[in-house]
């Protein structure tokens, strides 16, 4: 069942333990990351990045997205987390991960999304507060949950991007929760966007613990997110430069830090380029098992631009062949062409293999019936008496 974000939020509160949000850029990642947390019932947060969108909605060239891009991807991400997971019996939310203005955020809400985040971080304090609290009005009057962001993370991800990073404030954060009604707040302390968080990178947990403490004391009802956190597995990246890519420094955040931090404040944990690094290693691993498929006239491409593009590992790169498959999972024309659908399984066991792990270690197994069942009807009236 699609739920708005908060409730899920409120469970992994309320039990000290961090829910995992994967990003998805695929229909059958998003089918494969159903089925995992199925498996595991635990709660599922699949996000689709503002640039994500566009790139589902038909820009291969996703870097230069239009809001008509960005409407046509919502939409077919959001109708294919209705598809595999409306009659789910774990609660999912479908998130938008670093909407980048009012538009956007009204773009995924129409499309489908049960949740959405606005990036206010890089403007001026107020700026940031007024646009957040605008997301805020639109989207509650929706059920939708809104999460903000305080703080810069550095680091690139699509179009995110920072030199250095300026830790979160605490006293600002709970200022900010309370002019902007935010659900949720993404915070700066320590992780990093990207595939390099730096070697041996500690987090300053103190920092989710004292806006937590913050938030108790002046009876702030919100949560906090985490922000830049994929693991970077070394094993994956290993095997990849084994299979002839050529990566450099490659370090994500320990997955002991993040355990950490789960019980520490942090209710939602951001994974993207764990996924991206399994997918693309998988689709390697295929075409030197099968080679006779880098001839082939539906996929044959796809080989093409792996073998061409030895730095990156974003699945994306590889993907303009077959993008119909990729924005709407086409189950016909996967029949009719066996190639694709032979390659399409690299797409769900990559996913699954990078999402299946951390729904244990975050500690998410087993709490699909701890969330409350909320409609977004029900929600926005929640939001309505509650004045927010």
């Amino acid at each position: 069942m699609l739920v708005p974000m908060r409730v899920i939020l409120a469970a992994a509160d309320r039990l000290n333990y961090a829910q995992g949000a994967f990003n998805v850029n695929a229909v059958a990642q998003i089918k494969a990351a159903i089925e995992m947390h199925e498996t595991f019932r635990s709660p599922a947060i699949l996000q689709g990045a503002d640039l994500a969108n566009g790139f589902m909605g038909g820009r291969v060239d996703f870097m230069n997205s239009t809001i008509e891009d960005k409407r046509r991807g919502a939409k077919n991400i959001a109708d294919a987390v209705k598809k595999y997971g409306q009659n789910s019996m774990i609660p999912i939310a479908v998130h938008l991960d670093h909407g980048k203005d009012f538009e956007s955020c009204v773009a995924a809400i129409e499309g489908g999304y049960t949740s959405v985040m606005i990036d206010g971080s890089a403007l001026p304090y107020e700026e940031n507060v007024e646009l957040t609290r605008e997301v805020v009005k639109y989207a509650h009057a929706r059920g939708v949950t809104v999460e903000g962001e305080l703080g810069v993370l550095a680091g690139v991800e699509d179009d995110v991007s920072a030199v250095n990073s300026t830790y979160t404030n605490p006293l600002t954060a709970i200022d900010f929760f309370r002019k902007t009604k935010v659900d949720a707040l993404a915070i700066s302390y320590g992780t990093k966007h990207g595939a390099n968080k730096g070697k041996d990178t500690v987090i300053r947990k103190e920092i989710p613990i004292a806006i937590k403490e913050c938030m108790l004391h002046e009876r702030i009802d919100g949560f906090l997110v985490s922000h830049g956190s994929s693991t970077v597995p070394a094993y994956v990246v290993e095997e990849l430069l084994a299979l002839g890519s050529e990566l450099k420094d490659m370090y994500g955040i320990s997955v002991d830090q993040l355990v950490e931090v789960a019980k520490a404040g942090i209710n939602k944990i951001n994974v993207d380029t764990d996924i991206r690094l399994a997918v693309t290693r998988d689709m390697k691993e295929f075409f030197n098992k099968y080679p006779e498929m880098k001839t082939s006239a539906s996929i044959g491409e796809v080989w093409k631009q792996l073998d061409a593009k030895k730095g990156a590992f974003d699945p994306r790169a590889f993907a303009a062949p077959i993008m119909d498959t990729i924005m709407y999972g086409d189950a016909a024309a996967q029949a009719a062409d066996p190639d694709v659908a032979r390659l399409m399984t690299c797409f769900e066991a990559g996913a699954k293999e990078a999402i299946g792990p951390l729904l244990v270690k975050f500690g998410s197994l087993g709490m699909a019936p701890q969330v409350e069942m909320v409609t977004l009807e029900e929600m926005a009236e929640r939001y309505r008496k509650a004045g927010i």
